[in-house]
């Protein structure tokens, strides 16, 4: 039944559909689309939208309001830990882009959950919103992925599942003092605990894990990391992305442009590695980069409006 125009003016105006409310949006020159969504409780996450050229269209969700884990190069560890979303808030990024996707003819294609937050620290409600991607969306597991810091309890609970939903681990360091230092985590399960975590992962499910690696200048890129990386992961069955270090106001590490020379070294080793293309990167909208700023100028403006109606 059609709608008279002047209710469907109202609803637009006065309703919404879902948890989220669109608060504010951001368009990067690469056509990558960041977001920043106001949950009913006010809170505020960000999620984006990754065009390519092969058609793909990867949407990049949060699973908690911050984060705990207070990985030093990460905006969202720099700023804390708020609260965990539910599985509807986290499926309902995906949906949203979804359909919008749909309504100009194209299609979600991958989903990765490397937005907000440790997706492991809130492992049901993930994995409920990932099942609920794969039925209500029609995305397959395979184009799923799900990134930790290597909360090894979770990995193995991970590894019983069935799923075909691939797993990504934050790594950055070979060695167990370094990564300590950049990533508390480290601290509560070390890294002859967590690759025993991964080894267990590829033998009980066959699946192939991608260890995700933040090559920071004079840090962690040269050839004697990774010499020390190809010994730690050798005989795994796992390929490394390297990820260029981007830009955040609380580190000041920098890029590295020593990847080819790192990508050689881990081939030694029989270790595939490729450079993860950089998206959003004028937008904040990159690996590492989401964080608050926008709900920063959110707050003020409330409390702006607060003050002149007072």
């Amino acid at each position: 039944m059609n709608l008279p125009k002047d209710l469907r003016t109202k609803l637009s105006e006065h309703t919404t559909l879902g948890e989220l409310r669109i608060a504010q949006e951001q368009l990067s020159k690469d056509g990558t689309q960041k977001r920043l969504w106001e949950c009913a409780d006010g809170s505020l996450i960000e999620s984006v939208l990754m065009p390519y050229d092969t058609k793909r269209r990867t949407a990049c969700i949060s699973s908690q309001v911050g984060c705990a884990m207070g990985c030093t190069f990460c905006a969202t560890g720099q700023m804390g830990f708020k609260r965990d979303l539910t599985e509807a808030e986290i499926f309902e990024q995906a949906a949203r882009f979804a359909s919008e996707l749909q309504s100009r003819g194209e299609r979600l294609s991958n989903v990765v959950f490397m937005g907000m937050g440790e997706p492991f620290r809130n492992y049901d409600a993930v994995l409920g919103a990932s099942r609920r991607i794969m039925s209500d969306l029609g995305i397959g597991a395979r184009h799923i992925t799900i990134s930790t810091v290597g909360v090894v309890p979770n990995i193995e609970r991970f590894a019983e599942e069935g799923l075909e939903i691939k797993l990504a681990i934050s790594l950055h360091e070979a060695d167990d003092a370094k990564r300590s230092k950049i990533m508390p985590v480290n601290r509560k399960h070390h890294l002859p605990e967590l690759l025993a975590a991964c080894r267990h992962y590829v033998k009980r499910t066959g699946r192939r894990i991608t260890f995700e690696w933040a090559l920071i200048a004079g840090q962690n890129d040269d050839i004697g990391t990774a010499r020390e990386l190809g010994k730690l992961l050798q005989g795994l069955l796992c390929h490394v992305n390297l990820i260029p270090l981007n830009p955040t106001k609380g580190f000041g590490g920098r890029p590295s442009t020593n990847a080819n020379a790192f990508i050689d070294e881990l081939a030694k080793r029989g270790i595939p590695a490729t450079v993860r293309v950089r998206r959003g990167i004028d937008i904040d909208a990159g690996c590492g980069q989401l964080a608050e700023e926008a709900s920063k100028e959110i707050a003020r403006a409330r409390l702006e409006e607060r003050t002149v109606k007072e």
